[in-house]
């Protein structure tokens, strides 16, 4: 009896204070493990501090940067009142970061990649892998200004948001066809073996472009998780794309250290979520940057988790669909999708969702490294 009503006392007394410690906790945990990273992965490949481009400074600057803007944007969004809408039907656990600032990725993407260009001296492929992040944000900021102007959870409709994500894939497709190398149009496959595939490579690097930046949008429901995870991503290929794309790497290194630095005020509980404006960004900042180094099957490797969190959603439609009754009411497969969500009402705490993404996406990371480089 005693040990039963500890129980009841010792979590509630920890409840709070746990929550914000281990957010915190995750947060310098993913500072240290991408700094330290990142520093390994230059000493290692012998990339100098003071004569190449590396990933460490890029990373640490951006970091540093997109941390200090967020202090200056946060408190102007929420006297915008530009708070998030919680949906009712999700994890009660949600409804308390209602009124939460959103939109965040208009202080993640411009910074990131405005320091992209300087350090890169505006090289070509980087201009061009930063006006597709930047086309694919401003998608995300019109879907979040229209869920903010309309009070609901409807933004734009989804097959505006769609048709707009395939119109920019598309532009940036045909560009990378008429301005970049015959080669690139070969699948680069494990262990050096290279798969040519002519102008089918274009159809599926349109199609990657937009899967990737709608499987980072769903991603995007916890504190932390996208932000983190996309962080992960963008420092392993940038480190992957080095050695033959060192301008594409210091592109990487700055987005992922705008992201990191995002995390500073997204850990749980949140200050300000990233919304569509950040989310679709990321996605297309992974897949672009993966067309112009030729290393599409990489990405579909290192983005494993987004991948896993897609089709969750797709399994659970899927599934709904072909269960349904002669009232029209169907079997879930999870209890909620995206995954994330299936856990939380599973009884996984918030942060340990996160904690496994980001163990998940280190070790998706590290198998990229083995098997392709």
């Amino acid at each position: 009896m005693w040990s039963d009503d500890y129980a009841i006392v010792d979590a509630k007394y920890f409840s709070a204070d746990s929550i914000k410690l281990t957010g915190r906790v995750l947060f310098l945990s993913l500072t240290g493990v991408l700094t330290a990273a990142a520093w390994v992965l230059d000493w290692v490949s012998g990339r100098s501090f003071t004569t190449e481009a590396t990933l460490t400074v890029p990373l640490v600057v951006t970091a540093i940067a997109a941390w200090a803007a967020g202090l200056k944007v946060i408190p102007i969004l929420q006297a915008l009142k530009a708070g998030q809408i919680i949906r009712e039907d999700g994890p009660q656990g949600h409804l308390k970061k209602a009124g939460t600032p959103t939109m965040g990725g208009i202080f993640i993407i411009p910074v990131a990649v405005a320091i992209a260009l300087l350090f890169t001296g505006f090289h070509g492929d980087v201009l061009a892998a930063s006006l597709l992040t930047l086309s694919f944000g401003f998608i995300g900021w019109l879907d979040d200004w229209q869920i903010l102007r309309r009070r609901s959870n409807k933004g734009i409709s989804p097959r505006q948001k769609l048709a707009l994500q395939v119109i920019c894939a598309g532009a940036f497709c045909l560009w990378a066809l008429l301005y970049q190398p015959v080669e690139l149009a070969n699948l680069v496959l494990p262990f050096g073996v290279i798969l040519h595939l002519g102008l089918l490579f274009w159809a599926i690097a349109w199609f990657a472009l937009v899967a990737e930046s709608n499987a980072t949008n769903l991603t995007d429901g916890l504190d932390g998780l996208a932000g983190g995870t996309g962080a992960i991503a963008l420092l392993g290929l940038g480190a992957l794309v080095a050695p033959a794309h060192p301008e594409l790497m210091v592109f990487c290194a700055c987005l992922s250290g705008g992201f990191l630095g995002f995390v500073a005020h997204n850990h749980n509980p949140a200050r300000v979520f990233m919304g569509d404006t950040g989310s679709l960004a990321l996605g297309g900042a992974l897949a672009a940057t993966a067309i112009l180094s030729n290393t599409l099957l990489v990405l579909l490797l290192l983005s494993g988790l987004f991948l896993l969190e897609t089709l969750s959603v797709i399994a659970q439609v899927g599934f709904y669909k072909a269960t349904k009754n002669e009232h029209g009411i169907g079997k879930r497969l999870f209890k909620m999708a995206p995954l994330h969500h299936h856990l939380e009402l599973s009884g996984w705490q918030e942060t340990r969702v996160v904690a496994w993404f980001y163990g998940i996406s280190v070790l998706l990371v590290c198998l990229c490294l083995v098997l392709f480089q």
